[in-house]
């Protein structure tokens, strides 16, 4: 339910300048505009295949062309992950279960980015993605068909309806740029109305021959005919909470979008504690030993492609790959998925969402359903590359070492996570879509010194971590550098800093909260020093960290003394 509350409000907020955006193709003609259009648009849907059906159907209204949606379409892929990377801060409260979720989390958000890295360029280049849809259509003969039913829309819609009815009518008529619509609102009032025809006497030319008409008169020097009018008339109002409240679309979305956020973040968190009930003992070991056992030697290999299988046919099931994931993404957190089952079923959730993509374009107009399918194809096909690039071969499986690492940082610095979520999501989109409206010129400006630096950085890392005996002494290590430039814990420590002045004055009025003051005046500049960072922040260092700290500290007092 909430999931459906949560598209109205994207009806109601987005649709009136969805058809601008779409429509001016100057803007979308840009292959990295339209990646981060399509990152932007599906943070907001939270559900790539939400997304995908509606670019499918600009192309079928040929609003949108096929060359410049398949770029939308790769960043739909990257902005339905944002659903499961907030469900994994909901396991913030444990530090292992959050490193295990957030990883879970990231790895298709790796994926997704390291599949867009090679194959955005390749298909600028190349139009290898769109050329193979496109071979794929004219092969076979298709025929316009019926949509197909939704199972979790059937599911949730009787209540749904009960609280919000949207105006469809009114949605298409805003997309297709019709300007007498824009100030209508999007909620439904009238759900029944019947029409009527009346017969109304219309003044026609003074040369009308009313020989050849059958409804036709002439009164002195006027001649008139008879025409049938069909007007449509109101006669039940819809059942839902907003139908005669007032409210303007903006404040009907707002209210919807704050009681969604509510009812999901409360979904959330009893998922969690009713799965780490549940999950326990030798139940869990059950679980955990059947879903990431491999099969026997030599047909090991085959398990990877089995759960690919799973997720695939799971997500065709509940047509969301979001739902899927956001699912799977607590029992990454308590243990149940190991992080390497977890990426095969990620990337099979992803074979899975195509098909919702797929089935709204057999859904499309006769004439424009080569065009529909071959946009929904594409998606198909650029998860099938993804996998190829991805998967097979071991040691390409870069998404899983990658997660791994930013879960290990996320358990350092928690709130890391946040800081993580706002810059992929919303800032580095929004950044990069302002640059690229500047003009090619802008982009290679700026882009081209970031990505040389970051290449740079890579090899840099990977030698210091590899061979670092064939590197310039300097660059043996990035000491050379600011802590801030090389390190998170300047950065720690301000949050830090920020969150205790934010809460230090309820907790010293708080008369159950005793403060304790350490002894420090024995310990060297040093010791204090290390002792005071553990003290200031204990939750966002590592176990291991503040034990290491406290026993330095503990060494340097006895030499004092």
């Amino acid at each position: 339910c909430e999931e459906d509350c949560l598209s109205y409000f994207k009806d109601l907020n987005t649709c009136k300048v969805a058809g601008d955006i779409f429509q001016d193709n100057a803007i979308l003609s840009n292959p990295v505009a339209g990646l981060m259009v399509g990152i932007l648009v599906t943070v907001l849907v939270q559900s790539s295949s939400t997304s995908t059906s509606i670019i499918v159907s600009l192309v079928s209204s040929g609003l949108l062309e096929v060359k410049s949606a398949v770029p939308i379409i790769m960043g739909s892929n990257i902005g339905t992950s944002v659903t499961n990377t907030i469900v994994a801060l909901m396991q913030a409260g444990e530090r292992n279960e959050f490193k295990r979720a957030f990883a879970g989390a990231t790895i298709h958000d790796c994926f997704n980015w390291l599949s867009v890295l090679v194959l955005l360029p390749l298909e600028v280049a190349s139009g290898l993605v769109s050329y193979l849809a496109k071979v794929t259509v004219s092969s076979f003969q298709l025929h316009s068909g019926q949509e197909a039913p939704e199972l979790l829309k059937t599911l949730t819609e009787p209540l749904t309806r009960l609280i919000i009815q949207l105006d469809k009518s009114v949605i298409t008529a805003i997309a297709l740029g019709d300007e007498s619509m824009r100030n209508h609102s999007l909620v439904k009032v009238w759900c029944k109305s019947s029409s009527f025809v009346s017969s109304v006497n219309v003044t026609a030319a003074a040369t009308q021959n009313c020989s050849s008409e059958l409804h036709c008169g002439k009164d002195s020097d006027l001649t008139w005919i008879t025409q049938n009018i069909t007007s449509q008339i109101n006669t039940e109002k819809c059942r839902h909470l907003f139908v005669d409240s007032g409210l303007s679309d903006l404040a009907v979305g707002l209210i919807l979008l704050a009681s969604s956020l509510m009812v999901l973040c409360t979904c959330l968190l009893l998922i969690v504690k009713v799965l780490n009930s549940l999950l326990k003992g030798q139940v869990a070991k059950v679980i955990q030993r059947v879903i990431n056992t491999d099969f026997p030697f030599p047909f090991g290999w085959l398990s990877g492609y089995l759960a690919m299988l799973m997720g695939a046919g799971m997500t065709f099931i509940i047509q969301s790959s979001s739902v899927f994931t956001s699912a799977m993404t607590p029992l990454i957190g308590i243990g149940v998925i190991s992080l390497n089952r977890a990426y095969p079923l990620t990337l099979g959730s992803n074979i899975g969402t195509t098909t919702t993509a797929i089935l709204a374009a057999l859904a499309s107009p006769r004439e424009k359903l080569p065009a529909a399918c071959q946009i929904a194809l594409c998606h198909f096909y650029f998860n099938i590359f993804g996998i190829l690039l991805w998967y097979p071969v071991p040691f390409t499986r870069l998404p899983i070492r990658m997660a791994s690492a930013l879960g290990e940082r996320t358990a350092k610095y928690r709130w890391f996570a946040v800081l993580y979520l706002l810059v992929c999501f919303l800032v580095l989109p929004c950044l990069v879509f302002g640059i690229s409206l500047a003009g090619w010129q802008a982009m290679v400006g700026m882009g081209a010194p970031f990505a040389a630096l970051t290449i740079f950085v890579l090899l840099v890392n990977l030698m210091q971590s590899h061979s670092p005996t064939h590197l310039p002494k300097t660059l043996r290590s990035w000491d050379f550098l600011p802590q801030w430039m090389h390190s998170l814990k300047p950065l720690d420590k301000l949050i830090t800093k920020t969150t205790a002045l934010c809460c230090s004055p309820a907790r010293l009025n708080d008369p159950d909260v005793v403060v304790v003051t350490p002894d420090t005046t024995n310990i060297k500049p040093e010791s204090k020093k290390q002792t005071q960072q553990w003290y200031d922040n204990p939750a966002l260092s590592l176990p291991e960290e503040i034990s290491s700290d406290i026993s330095e500290s503990h060494n340097a007092l006895q030499q004092d003394q």
